[in-house]
């Protein structure tokens, strides 16, 4: 018989006094896990100064011309993979600006490579590959805070100058490893995301917190870096009909032009909203209005005063 959750609550005890999740029906394996994510959600707002204070030294790392790197192994690799490749999409910036690191490779991106996580050379490796300098920022994305080959990375890249940070969910993360980071990083963010609902499995809701840390490094340091108006990705590359709509959909809402004259000025920007709004609200060409641009250090808001 399948043991019901309904009524009880989902909270921390039900976490970790359960009946075996195999006798559980769907919807109950779902109630626990919707509980562990909601613990994952609240580890990040717990973390919420050490969150903002990694995406203003990578917004300080992207505006002086340095990167901002991700190195992790398995999940957390992944998910810095996902993070870095979905910023030039979303903020027009260039594919070397954000970068993500998986230990093994690209192939460690669809399947598991054996070995990969243990290889301290390789991580140590991929920093030199890098040109790792005192421009960059280094975050290190480790689960459980262990992982030797983000651990080695980010003693190279410490050792080469850069603003290194560590992302964990292992409370005492800090304090393990090489011999480099013993003792506990000045940067450092940690998750407490408990137990998981499949012990272990750290694609769950470290995986969920993970993520959500990610997404706020690089989108409040965008918006830091002018990439953002308002709530408008004024820098979006419109590289499909959907992106070209809505590219044309924020030159009219800034403008309160027409929806053909919209189009017209996003031909003429080369495809890029934010220099077509300077150019219809300045009365610019668009050599005037990136120069404009340029000169605001890419801010809308302030090419517009």
């Amino acid at each position: 018989m399948c043991w019901m959750l309904s009524g009880l609550n989902t909270g921390n005890s039900a976490l970790k006094n359960h009946p075996p999740l195999d006798t559980l029906a769907p919807e109950d394996i779902v109630a626990l896990m919707d509980a562990a994510d909601g613990r994952a959600l609240r580890a990040v707002e717990l973390a919420r100064a050490e969150i903002a204070d990694a995406a203003s030294d990578a917004a300080i790392a992207i505006g002086a011309g340095g990167r901002l790197i991700y190195v992790g192994a398995g999940t957390s690799g992944r998910l810095g993979v996902l993070d870095a490749s979905e910023c030039p999409p979303t903020f027009s910036s260039s594919p070397e600006q954000v970068i993500g690191i998986i230990a093994g490779g690209k192939k460690a991106i669809t399947e598991a490579v054996e070995g990969a996580e243990d290889d301290v050379r390789a991580g140590k490796a991929a920093m030199k590959r890098l040109g790792v300098s005192d421009s960059d920022m280094v975050v290190g994305i480790s689960a459980s805070g262990s992982t030797p080959y983000v651990l080695a990375a980010l003693e190279e890249a410490e050792r080469r100058g850069a603003c290194v940070w560590l992302l964990t969910c292992a409370k005492i993360a800090a304090r393990r490893g090489r011999r480099a980071l013993q003792e506990e990083p000045p940067r450092a963010i940690h998750l407490d995301t408990g137990k998981e609902v499949i012990q272990g499995s750290t694609r769950l809701a470290a995986g969920t917190a993970t993520k959500l840390a990610l997404n706020r490094i690089t989108t409040a340091a965008f918006i830091m870096l002018g990439k953002v108006y308002g709530d408008l990705m004024v820098d979006v590359m419109p590289t499909n009909a959907k992106l070209v709509k809505r590219a044309a959909g924020i030159i009219m809402e800034l403008t309160g032009c027409s929806e053909a004259e919209a189009g017209r000025l996003l031909k003429r920007s080369g495809g890029n909203a934010k220099t077509a709004v300077v150019m219809k609200a300045k009365g610019l060409s668009k050599a005037r209005a990136e120069k404009l641009l340029k000169e605001k250090g890419g801010s809308l808001r302030d090419a517009l005063k």
